[in-house]
């Protein structure tokens, strides 16, 4: 196997606010507050890698080197409007076979609140899963109804969704949210 190409072993969810007059240091200030700026990351799309574990952010800082190139799963909001309710979210769902691969999912929203995106993250996620896995459901039920099917099928363990929210800056500067999966060897 090329040491180019790896399956995470160990992933770690994180978020942050910054606030800035330009966008791009407010992006910058968000990922200080979420724990990752000193890295280079790669912005990958949504598989949970089958046999990886979720670890706490504390321990997978500690694995982490400065300036190391990092692929990540990012949920990015942003605005200049004022008092403006913004919200980015990353939805997992784990199936229950460990040796299957699972989703991560990326929500961004204006005017939600922190449930509502993280619910919606948590159905997303879940629902790329079931679609996968062939558990049949109607996408228009509700959530609750959609977690009762995917409970009594058996094959998706667990769901989760980190959210982060935050209403824009009252003077207009650029207000940034992220929430951030960081899979790690």
């Amino acid at each position: 196997m090329n040491n180019m190409f790896f399956v995470p072993r160990s992933m770690f969810l994180t978020r942050g606010v910054g606030v800035h007059r330009e966008k791009l240091t407010s992006f910058e200030m968000a990922l200080r507050d979420a724990g990752i700026a000193a890295i280079n990351i790669i912005r990958v799309s949504s598989i949970f890698p089958p046999h990886c574990k979720i670890i706490s952010k504390k321990k997978g800082l500690g694995m982490l080197a400065h300036g190391a190139v990092v692929p990540c799963v990012v949920a990015e909001a942003a605005t200049n409007e004022p008092h403006r309710m913004i919200a980015s979210s990353v939805g997992v769902a784990q199936p229950t076979d460990k040796n299957q691969y699972g989703y991560l999912s990326e929500h961004h929203s204006y005017g939600e609140d922190s449930r509502t995106a993280s619910d919606y993250a948590e159905d997303l996620a879940a629902t790329m899963l079931a679609t996968t896995l062939g558990v049949d459901f109607n996408p228009d039920t509700s959530y609750d109804e959609k977690r009762e099917i995917w409970k009594i099928s058996g094959q998706i363990v667990r769901t989760s969704a980190l959210t982060q929210t935050a209403k824009g800056d009252k003077e207009g500067r650029w207000t940034t949210v992220i929430a951030a999966s960081v899979l790690l060897p």
